[in-house]
């Protein structure tokens, strides 16, 4: 049977990455030429987008590693029985992990963009770069369908070991030979 304490925290772990997901969208850094006698540079707005996404990234990898530790990663533990819920709980498996991926990715590529453009960027260069609007959105998306996906895999998961055994004759025997 799935564990609803499982099953709430993940739920929480995921809605705070989400939340910060977003607020890292909402504070992209933005930039602006300054102009001082003879010489101009860019001037970048504060860098809280960059923790912010990073915090997300963190909270998003601590909830996919407490349900792959107790689902024991579909490769570990005891075989699932075959039934309509394995076939689901290996169908979410994959998806479950594709769109983990695609999650972190945006979110780290996001922080590190931003981090670069506010940090890391020469005061000769005057493009002023700023981050692209909808990484951080993107990640956010897709940190909702990772937590979907993977509770419903923890749930199908569960399910198919759940199932009991069959105790019948499992075919013919040799003993009166």
């Amino acid at each position: 049977m799935a564990s609803s304490l499982l099953l709430v925290v993940v739920f929480v772990f995921d809605l705070i990455a989400f939340a910060l997901a977003v607020a890292a969208e909402q504070r992209r850094n933005t930039a602006s030429v300054i102009t001082q006698g003879n010489e101009s540079y860019c001037k970048y707005d504060s860098d809280i987008a960059t923790g912010l996404g990073v915090g997300a990234f963190l909270f998003l990898m601590a909830s996919q590693v407490l349900i792959m530790v107790a689902s024991q990663c579909l490769c570990f533990g005891r075989a699932m029985r075959p039934s309509r819920s394995r076939t689901w709980a290996i169908v979410f498996f994959i998806t479950c992990w594709v769109f983990f991926s695609i999650a972190e990715l945006c979110l780290l590529v996001g922080s590190v963009r931003n981090a670069k453009h506010t940090k890391y960027l020469s005061e000769h260069s005057l493009s002023c770069k700023e981050l692209r609007k909808g990484i951080f959105g993107a990640g956010a998306a897709f940190v909702v369908f990772t937590g979907i996906v993977s509770e419903l895999f923890y749930v199908s998961h569960s399910r198919a070991n759940d199932v009991p055994s069959y105790t019948g004759d499992t075919g013919v025997r040799m003993g009166s030979l």
